[in-house]
């Protein structure tokens, strides 16, 4: 894909829902609205080793995707007019899609990628980072390619677009490679860096993450060309316009307090609260995103 076109699905797949009901009309409070009503909640799915997206701290879950989930939240108070308290519920990356759909929490605020095959189940938000399947290997390892995974074992995590990619790689490529599963991105580290898998196959920025948050720059690396384009998005439950709305109007005012460039820097710039800098740059795809929802240069 060209990068004319990989912008132009980036920006088709962040453009906000049109022609939806707004939050007063009769019907504005049915779905998650009206649920988070009714218990002054709302269920927040999260992540419990996807740094700096969703992770679990002392305090409780963290990350660039629960300050956005954070705003989602708020604008439900100021639609309903009341307060509503974030309750939290950790997911893993198998079970995340049907704990969004089956209504088991109202939003996922994680690592997700948007594509078309969820989009049939679950609706998105819309993108919040564009990120990438790459190799995270040991230093030692003389691993810089997926060409060299050959007779190697490979760990991917349970249930990510990532697992689908590397095994149709290797089949396509015919490198009889290992391919194994993690439960979770935390185990799926602790393969390669324990020496159990020659290399982790996930989205650059969780194994920059990774790498960073166990402090093992000296002992692990990220290498190779990207595998796959990932646009990642915040779920919520498919078929509900009034919430639809809703998220959009979040994404509309957070664009315009410029709060999603501030957290942007918050999780890849600057220190994080952990005291880890990934030192991550906003991309150019993911600053465009950002203008068409109205953040000003």
């Amino acid at each position: 894909m060209t990068r004319f076109l990989a912008l132009l699905a980036l920006l088709l797949l962040a453009a906000p829902a049109r022609g939806q009901p707004a939050a007063g009309d009769s019907d504005a409070l049915s779905g998650t609205l009206r649920t988070a009503r009714e218990r002054g909640a709302l269920i927040i799915g999260y992540r419990e080793s996807s740094f700096p997206f969703s992770y679990t701290t002392p305090a409780g879950p963290r990350g660039y995707s629960i300050d956005l989930c954070l705003g989602i939240v708020a604008e439900v108070e100021r639609t309903l007019g009341r307060e509503i308290r974030p309750e939290y519920a950790p997911l893993t990356p198998v079970e995340r899609v049907d704990a969004v759909a089956s209504g088991r929490v109202d939003l996922e605020c994680g690592s997700t990628t948007s594509n078309v095959e969820r989009q049939r189940r679950v609706a998105f938000s819309p993108i919040i980072f564009v990120a990438g399947t790459k190799l995270m290997v040991r230093r030692d390892s003389g691993v810089q390619s997926y060409r060299d995974l050959a007779g190697k074992t490979v760990v991917v995590t349970e249930g990510t677009t990532n697992e689908a990619v590397v095994r149709a790689l290797n089949e396509r490529n015919r490198l009889g490679a290992r391919v194994v599963t993690g439960r979770d991105h935390g185990e799926s580290y602790a393969m390669v860096a324990e020496g159990h898998a020659d290399a982790f196959a996930t989205d650059d920025v969780l194994l920059y993450g990774l790498i960073a948050q166990h402090r093992a720059a000296d002992r692990l690396m990220v290498v190779g060309e990207f595998l796959s384009y990932e646009p990642y998005g915040i779920m919520f439950r498919r078929d509900d316009l009034p919430m639809a709305e809703v998220v959009d109007r979040a994404f509309a005012t957070m664009a315009r307090d410029r709060d999603l460039v501030e957290y942007y820097h918050r999780w890849f710039e600057r220190r994080t609260p952990n005291g880890e800098r990934l030192g991550l740059p906003m991309s150019a795809q993911l600053a465009e995103v950002f203008r068409t929802l109205g953040v000003e240069d």
